[in-house]
């Protein structure tokens, strides 16, 4: 099985995204698409399945030409993608998502000990055996969503199998049992195409690294052939020693703590400090906590007990408006679901943490809100640069930026980043951290970032926190973390 890419093109409002993509893929290969946001990875994607006609060009399946007008047409011929942004249904069982559109039936009637049956035998192909057929998809942490999502791509027995950041959400075993099914399905001759902005796990598991810049391929090598650091300068146009700005910097005095702070089934005993100017790594597998306690210290959930602190005043934390007030700000890790409201502008996202400061009695300045948005913007480099463009039209990375611009203007003492670059580009992931090490050098702001990139956590941390089936077992100086003392930290085995 061959697939042809020949000369595809893609325009949106007049202007070329894709400019003339050729391509050539075989069955049982590995292929990873990198690129920064914008490079049309994601447009590329969406035309392979379906989601987007494109404008020139052909696709070709084993020399047959395909139309690919819809989803389903793409699905037909064997083309099952897993998106970046999950697109499970929340109030249905797993089983119902897994094999939603293909439930067993006699009679008329669904047969639900088959499907249930049919999805557990899913989930576990695929290593994710752990996740019940019968539990509530909404109810799921993220990393469990994509993993049912996986689940579920597989159900039809797939010819090509696209993965779309699959493994930004998960690590450790997780991300082991992810690599295990890949390598199953290139020896079962699946074309796997895999786009990542991590480029360890993509120089581990592809056998060609393709690079796409500015709507163009720019380069196509096996990892034996290439490097990292080759690879990040076809995509960005910089070194990857230039990723992480120098940290080692003396913190201030402690701004945000907790105390044995518990959450009933979750964590508990948990204690930790954030100063000012310093960043805080926090590492964890997926279940071990983390999440649940970054929702806890910005008043998203309740606490069973404890005590959280602001600059050593009680903070008493009955919703977000309080943590807001008191200057805690939280990126959570579904920027989609909790982040953004999609349907706004830029500018409205932008602004829903301030509207207060830009407004008067009951209506909106909207001269003052378009300064500040614009200014902040700007800063951030979000692109395009209209202010007034729905945010659901932004790349992934852009989305993150507007919502880092919703917590800048807000000014925070304290920010909680939970997975801040998942599905962010090398490109801006470099301006995040850039952004993180100035709010902190100059500003005194404390930052607890919670990340699933190990690489990432040890790259940007003053100290690394380590959390383990619901509790800080190791509190790490950023110099003497490494990659083999966090994990083996993580999954319970360190001395």
């Amino acid at each position: 099985m061959t697939l042809v890419l020949e000369g595809v093109r893609k325009s949106y409002g007049g202007v070329e995204v894709l400019h003339g993509i050729d391509l050539e893929a075989r069955a049982g290969e590995v292929v990873a698409l990198a690129g920064a946001n914008g490079a049309g990875k994601s447009t590329l994607i969406n035309i392979l399945s379906g989601a987007v006609p494109r404008d020139a060009g052909r696709i070709l399946l084993d020399g047959e030409e395909l139309a690919l007008r819809t989803p389903r047409e793409a699905q037909d011929h064997g083309i099952r993608t897993v998106h970046q942004e999950l697109s499970l249904v929340p109030d249905l069982t797993v089983a119902e998502n897994v094999l939603l559109g293909a439930l067993p039936a006699r009679g008329g009637l669904v047969s639900w000990r088959r499907a249930e049956r049919r999805a557990r035998e899913l989930l576990e192909r695929a290593g994710f055996g752990a996740i019940d057929p019968r539990a509530i998809a909404g109810d799921l942490s993220v990393a469990r969503q994509q993993m049912v999502e996986i689940a579920k791509a597989l159900a039809s027995e797939p010819r090509i199998l696209i993965l779309d950041e699959p493994s930004a959400v998960l690590a450790g075993d997780d991300l082991e049992r992810l690599f295990a099914l890949i390598a199953g399905l290139r020896a079962r001759g699946v074309l796997v195409l895999y786009v990542s902005h991590r480029l360890e796990e993509v120089m581990r598991i592809a056998d060609r690294v393709t690079v796409l810049k500015d709507g163009r391929l720019v380069f196509d090598a096996p990892p034996a052939q290439t490097s990292e650091g080759e690879i990040v300068r076809h995509m960005a146009g910089r070194r990857l020693d230039e990723v992480y700005p120098p940290r080692g910097r003396r913190p201030g005095d402690v701004l945000l703590a907790a105390e044995g702070l518990r959450r009933e089934g979750v964590f508990e005993d948990v204690s930790l400090e954030v100063r000012a100017g310093e960043v805080v790594g926090l590492f964890g597998l997926v279940g071990s906590g983390r999440s649940e306690l970054a929702e806890c210290l910005f008043g998203a959930a309740p606490t069973s007990g404890g005590e959280i602190t602001m600059e050593g005043r009680p903070l008493r934390l009955r919703s977000p408006r309080d943590a807001i007030r008191a200057g805690v700000a939280l990126v959570t890790e579904d920027r989609k679901r909790t982040g953004l409201v999609l349907d706004l502008s830029v500018r409205d996202n932008a602004s829903l943490a301030t509207m207060g400061a830009v407004s008067h009695a009951t209506f909106i300045d909207r001269g003052a809100q378009t300064r500040r948005v614009d200014a902040a913007i700007d800063d951030l480099d979000v692109r395009p640069r209209d202010i007034e463009r729905p945010v659901w039209q932004l790349s992934g990375g852009n989305q993150q930026k507007v919502v880092l611009t919703k917590w800048l203007l807000a000014r925070p003492r304290v920010l909680i980043l939970d997975e801040p670059t998942r599905g962010v580009d090398v490109a801006s992931r470099v301006d995040l951290y850039r952004l993180v090490d100035d709010m902190t050098r100059t500003e005194g702001v404390g930052v607890l970032m919670i990340s699933s990139d190990l690489t990432e956590v040890l790259g940007l941390s003053d100290r690394v926190l380590v959390m383990h089936e619901g509790a800080i077992v190791a509190d790490v100086p950023g110099a003497e973390a490494t990659e083999e003392s966090v994990l083996a930290h993580a999954i319970g085995v360190a001395a």
